[in-house]
C-alpha cells in the first residue's frame, strides 16, 4: 500500500470557501460562567477563537497529506444555547485545492479550546466528564468559484 499527495499541479486557482460547524455540550453552570464572563482561564470565545483560526493555517502540520494553502481569512462564530456552544469556522483562499480540512481543523480546535477552559467546572466528583461531549463536526457548506 502506497501513501501519497494528491497531485494538484494542473488545476486551476479559483475562490475557495469552507464553513464547518460543531457543538460542545456543557453544563448549565458552566453556559451560565461563561455568558458571565466568570471563567477562572479568562475570556472562553476569544481564546477559542484564536486557537482555530491558529489550527485553520497550521492544518498541513496536522493533517499529514493536506496541502499548504494560502488562506486568506479565518473567521470564527460562536452561539450559546442553553446547553451547548456551537462553533462556525468559515475559512477563504483563492487556491488549486479546497479548505474543507482547514475549517474542520479550525472548528475542532477552537471546541476543543473551550474544553479544556471550561473543564474545571464540568468534572463530576470522581474527575469525571459525564455530560460534557463534542458533537455534530461537519462540513455545511463548500463554495468554489472563478475569480
Amino acid at each position: 500500500m502506497s501513501v501519497k499527495m494528491v497531485d494538484i499541479t494542473q488545476k486551476d486557482v479559483i475562490f475557495r470557501e469552507a464553513i464547518a460547524e460543531g457543538a460542545i455540550r456543557l453544563r448549565r453552570n458552566t453556559i451560565e460562567l461563561i455568558k458571565n464572563r466568570k471563567i477562572e482561564k479568562g475570556d472562553v470565545f476569544t481564546i477559542a477563537k484564536i486557537a482555530g483560526i491558529m489550527a485553520a493555517k497550521n492544518t498541513p502540520q496536522i493533517i499529514p497529506l493536506c496541502h499548504q494553502i494560502p488562506l486568506t481569512n479565518v473567521d470564527l462564530e460562536f452561539k450559546i444555547n442553553e446547553e451547548l456552544v456551537e462553533v462556525r469556522c468559515i475559512v477563504k483562499a483563492i487556491a488549486k485545492t479546497g479548505v474543507e480540512m482547514e475549517a474542520l481543523t479550525g472548528v475542532t480546535a477552537a471546541l476543543l479550546t473551550i474544553w479544556d477552559m471550561v473543564k474545571k467546572y464540568e468534572k463530576d466528583e470522581r474527575g469525571q466528564y459525564p455530560y460534557t461531549r463534542i458533537e455534530y463536526i461537519r462540513v455545511i457548506s463548500k463554495v468554489k468559484s472563478r475569480v
